[in-house]
């Protein structure tokens, strides 16, 4: 992997791990563009960067981290069930990752289901609070976004958005989770690929978590703003469209099936 590389993957994780569009479809579909060989270290920095782009949650909302107790237990219940899946069928999941039919029909499937998401769901309250068996609802609808191209972010915001809470706080509450999530799922993944890290390639992985975590900064903001007054119409429409170009390439052979 060269540094450029390292560089586009990093920025289009950045751009779209917090947006529900699906940041590893989108890594895969970029590797795909750029002709890059599948290796352990590619996949190995395609799951790893997610951390820079974690921290960029800790960062913004580092006071809510330290609001009490409780939001870590909510956190904790959220995440058990992606938990005992990624335990129970890890390797099989890995293996869907480099299946890019599955990644379109991933892509066109939530595409749809965005496209009503803010009719179905009206009746949010500003003050709802996240309580422990909705905290396990949300993260129930986390485990649908383990197949690739569905995205953690859609899922449990509609997971959220399903128990009432509003767009915003729904939203707020899955980068919270995200943290959790992805950083088991980062050091899970350093730790059974560590072989794949070299002195040549440390220094492309930490410059992919930097890169990531200064644009995940910026797209977190922007994303807030834009889905609280625009909602999720618009994201579900380029979720098609990325799918069906997918299907299109893999249909002229230009990508691998």
């Amino acid at each position: 992997m060269s540094w450029l590389e390292a560089l586009i993957i990093a920025i289009v994780e950045g751009i779209t791990e917090f947006l529900p569009i699906s940041s590893t479809g989108h890594m895969i579909l970029t590797k795909e563009i750029l002709h890059m060989q599948n290796s352990e270290f590619i996949n190995l920095f395609i799951v790893n960067i997610q951390f820079g782009a974690i921290l960029s949650v800790v960062v913004l909302y580092w006071k809510r981290f330290f609001k009490s107790l409780g939001f870590y237990y909510k956190l904790f219940v959220a995440v058990i069930p992606a938990g005992i899946l990624g335990l129970l069928a890890g390797e099989y999941i890995d293996q869907l990752f480099e299946k890019a039919f599955i990644v379109a029909c991933s892509l066109i499937l939530g595409g749809i289901v965005l496209l009503f998401v803010d009719k179905w769901f009206t009746k949010a309250d500003e003050n709802q609070e996240i309580t422990y068996p909705k905290a396990f609802m949300i993260g129930l609808f986390q485990v649908i976004a383990m197949i690739p191209g569905i995205s953690r972010s859609a899922a449990t915001i509609i997971g959220g958005m399903t128990q009432k809470l509003t767009r915003k706080n729904a939203a707020e509450f899955s980068f919270f989770l995200a943290v959790p999530t992805m950083f088991a799922a980062s050091a899970y993944k350093l730790y059974k690929n560590y072989d794949a890290l070299s002195i040549d390639n440390v220094g492309i992985l930490l410059f992919g978590n930097a890169v990531a975590f200064i644009v995940a900064l910026i797209a977190i903001r922007s994303f807030i703003q834009f889905l609280t007054k625009n909602g999720f119409r618009v994201f579900g429409w380029y979720r098609i469209g990325v799918g069906l170009v997918i299907i299109l390439l893999i249909a002229a052979g230009k990508m691998s099936r």
